[in-house]
């Protein structure tokens, strides 16, 4: 019987084969295979795709009845999932081979420390009251998409410093796909951050109670905003805005890993 831990774990499987065709793309540099590196992404993400829709038929039949977005197993199966769909999105101007062979390692990490890692609850869990509002799904899927967004763009900065001969892009493409990446993932953060705050409203009686992810938000939110302050009036460039950009990104990674295992709050996924 097919579940949504089968469809899952095949996806995790295709993000292995697609680090491993990436790796075959460098060695022989074939056209054949860089195509096949595309098929396979969308391919990926479509399986993630069904998974996660499984996963959400699956709460609806157990009568708990809510998007699959609740605790970290499923946190961490969306944001492998975002960070997918927006090398898709990305693949339409132009992304390269070393971006997509950094994010799909991401992609797999995540995934693979969500099936593997003991620490990870995957049981669908019913949601306590407060959450169960539809301002849920809209917070959520926005906070993670500008988080997809910022990995792209740390991504950039690091291979800002690190330019193997012929398989990185040049500098210029670098620099323009991280800043494009950082306007996307600033105006999605910010979308989560409003949502958040209404949906706080409705169910705690206050829109910010400076809980640690609201907090750590807020500084990844002021960073990324420094950013594009500096990149408007001061013509920020070059390894400024790379280093910024991973400054930025270990702020991300604070807000979503750090706070659930060093800060407890009412975001905590873990304890």
């Amino acid at each position: 019987m097919i579940t949504d831990h089968t469809l899952l774990g095949l996806a995790t499987i295709m993000y292995l084969g697609l680090v491993f065709f990436h790796i075959l793309y460098f060695v022989w540099q074939k056209e054949k295979l860089l195509s096949a590196v595309q098929h396979i992404l969308y391919a990926a993400a479509a399986v993630q795709a069904a998974g996660i829709l499984m996963r959400w038929a699956i709460s609806y039949r157990l009568g708990i009845g809510h998007a699959p977005l609740s605790n970290y197993y499923e946190s961490l199966i969306f944001f492998s999932w975002s960070i997918s769909v927006f090398m898709i999105c990305m693949r339409k101007r132009r992304l390269y081979p070393a971006i997509t062979f950094v994010a799909a390692g991401i992609s797999l990490m995540l995934m693979a420390y969500a099936s593997l890692s003991p620490g990870v609850e995957r049981g669908i869990q019913p949601l306590i009251p407060a959450l169960q509002s539809n301002w849920l799904h809209i917070h959520v899927i926005t906070c993670f998409l500008g988080y997809a967004a910022f990995a792209v763009s740390f991504i950039c900065g690091v291979l800002y410093f690190f330019r193997p001969g012929g398989i990185v892009p040049t500098r210029e493409n670098l620099e323009d796909i991280n800043y494009r990446s950082i306007i996307i993932g600033f105006s999605m953060l910010t979308s989560g951050i409003l949502t958040g705050a209404v949906w706080a409203h409705f169910a705690w009686g206050s829109c910010w109670s400076w809980d640690p992810k609201e907090t750590w938000s807020l500084i990844t939110w002021i960073i990324y905003a420094l950013v594009l302050h500096l990149r408007f009036t001061g013509g920020l460039k070059g390894k400024r805005i790379a280093i910024l950009s991973v400054v930025g990104f270990a702020s991300v990674i604070m807000t979503y890993f750090g706070v659930n295992f060093f800060l407890a709050g009412l975001h905590s996924y873990a304890t």
